[in-house]
């Protein structure tokens, strides 16, 4: 049975939308995408190559899948540790718009049917299932209790708008704190698994 990672960039307020260029998403009329390009350091690459070491398959949004797709089939060099893993392995996006995929090896799930789907896709899958990006569909998987581990990046950046990961009226859950680092550029990168629900206590 899979693990499902989400690696997710967020800034200090928790937004997620558009980290990689306005254009990302401008719903809601957000007007500061890019706001993660400023701190792409060499650190920051060496984390993101260790991740992209370790899926099986992805598991995408409609609207990260489109960017991804837009431009990672162009990058055709073997040694591009990101661009191998995302043109070679299985991708599996979830859509109520796309009928089709033209990238390779993708497979399209219905949004209605995407928490059952996903379930029977870890089960029948071995090895890390990893989402990038996909806020909204993180969000709804969360609610399920399908995400075991979170890669969160928080850049040093106050947006005090845009869509946030932990929403209020989200699911209440704990993790286990399992690794931490810092880039040169002040980006920290903390890696936690799923540990059930919450406990709670009292200190009077």
């Amino acid at each position: 049975m899979a693990k499902l990672s989400l690696t997710q960039f967020l800034t200090l307020d928790g937004v997620y939308q558009a980290p990689g260029g306005p254009e990302e998403d401008p719903s809601g009329g957000f007007d500061l995408g890019g706001w993660s390009v400023p701190y792409g350091d060499d650190d920051f690459g060496a984390f993101m190559d260790e991740v992209f070491r370790t899926p099986t398959a992805f598991l995408l949004g409609r609207r990260t899948y489109e960017i991804f797709a837009s431009y990672w089939p162009r990058r055709t060099d073997p040694a591009d540790p990101v661009a191998a893993k995302l043109n070679a392995l299985p991708k599996y996006v979830v859509s109520t718009t796309l009928d089709t995929a033209e990238w390779a090896g993708t497979t399209v799930i219905g949004r209605e049917d995407a928490a059952e789907e996903v379930a029977e896709l870890k089960r029948t899958t071995e090895g890390e299932i990893q989402m990038h990006g996909s806020g909204a569909l993180a969000q709804s998987l969360m609610r399920h209790g399908l995400v075991d581990v979170l890669h969160l990046l928080t850049f040093p950046v106050v947006l005090g708008k845009g869509m946030r990961l932990f929403a209020r009226g989200g699911p209440a859950a704990a993790f286990r704190h399992t690794a931490a680092r810092t880039t040169g550029s002040g980006v920290t990168v903390h890696t936690y698994e799923s540990a059930g629900r919450p406990a709670y206590g009292s200190y009077v």
